[in-house]
C-alpha cells in the first residue's frame, strides 16, 4: 500500500504534500534526516492521508493535490 500525505508546519504555516510506502518512517525523515525543503521545520505533522494501491496510483492523486491553488481549501472542502 502507499499513502499520500499532507503534513502542516505550524511555524512556517505551510503545507507539505507527498507520498511514500511506509507514512510513519517518512515522517520521521521529514523531521530529522531532511536536507530539502521539509529540513525548514522539525514541527510537521500529518493532517491528512489517503491510502492507494500502487505508487502510480499515489502518485498520481499526488500531483492533482499539488495542482490546487490552496491546501488549506482543499483540507476545509473534506469535512
Amino acid at each position: 500500500m502507499f499513502f499520500v500525505y499532507i503534513l502542516y508546519s505550524e511555524s512556517l504555516k505551510k503545507y507539505y504534500i507527498g507520498h511514500s510506502e511506509d507514512q510513519d518512517k517518512r515522517l520521521i525523515e521529514h523531521l530529522t534526516k531532511s536536507k530539502h525543503w521539509t529540513s525548514r521545520a522539525k514541527d510537521w505533522v500529518v493532517v491528512y492521508s489517503e491510502t492507494y494501491k500502487t505508487r502510480s496510483e499515489a502518485m498520481k492523486r499526488e500531483n492533482e493535490i499539488k495542482r490546487l491553488k490552496n491546501t488549506k481549501r482543499f483540507l476545509e472542502s473534506l469535512n
